[in-house]
């Protein structure tokens, strides 16, 4: 036991300690924040406009809003990833971590607009007709009053995607970004041990996780709360 130990602390020092590899980690966690915070907000908006479109009763809208979502859902995010690093943006000379977070909004916005859009149908129909009795035009009564309590009954849903939208970002070192992932394979690499990159990795990935998921519970209970009140 004393030898399993001492050589999982030597494979410690080897993969994080020695030439300050830990950096590469805490600069790869800094490009995983930053990609994700910023593809949450473009697959926020994105999902809401097309939900919007796939529900409207205009035809060119639902057609955009359908063509849209059936791509996005029914291609790997990774090839929509090079797709757009790689032919899109190939002559726009941008921030790679910055193309990688539109490619990743691009991909979640296909899924929040069907979460949007789920949210906005589980509203009971009389809703928008007390809205429009009370004298509101149909755009006030989806902003103040239907899209309220739909964003409350899909929060735990659009919560899990934005879990799933960190962990998808460790596909960016296709593009070469160095992130926690591309971070655990260049340790790897560099040191020829596998067990101690990986499994740190994960742990990382856990964490970050684990504390969003706290965070997220925490509004969810408040959001309840609210209703209770």
């Amino acid at each position: 036991m004393a030898e399993w130990w001492q050589g999982v602390c030597d494979q410690f020092v080897k993969c994080f300690i020695r030439e300050d590899r830990y950096m590469l980690l805490l600069d790869g966690i800094g490009v995983t924040i930053k990609v994700t915070i910023l593809a949450l907000i473009i697959g926020l908006i994105l999902g809401f406009l097309i939900a919007l479109c796939n529900l409207s009763k205009n035809r060119v809208l639902k057609a955009i809003g359908g063509v849209y979502t059936d791509v996005i859902r029914g291609t790997p995010s990774v090839t929509q990833l090079m797709i757009i690093y790689f032919v899109v943006f190939a002559s726009i000379h941008w921030a790679k971590w910055v193309i990688a977070a539109i490619a990743f909004g691009i991909n979640s916005g296909a899924y929040v607009s069907e979460i949007i859009r789920a949210g906005i149908l589980s509203i009971d129909v009389g809703q928008m007709e007390a809205g429009r009795a009370l004298g509101l035009t149909k755009g006030m009564t989806m902003r103040h009053i239907i899209l309220p309590q739909a964003l409350k009954n899909v929060f735990p849903a659009l919560c899990n995607e934005f879990i799933v939208l960190i962990k998808e970002t460790a596909i960016v070192g296709y593009v070469g970004l160095m992130d926690i992932q591309k971070a655990g394979d260049f340790i790897k690499s560099a040191t020829f041990l596998a067990f101690m990159p990986l499994v740190g990795t994960a742990i990382i990935y856990y964490v970050l996780i684990k504390i969003l998921n706290i965070f997220l519970k925490r509004i969810e209970l408040k959001l309840r709360q609210s209703d209770i009140r």
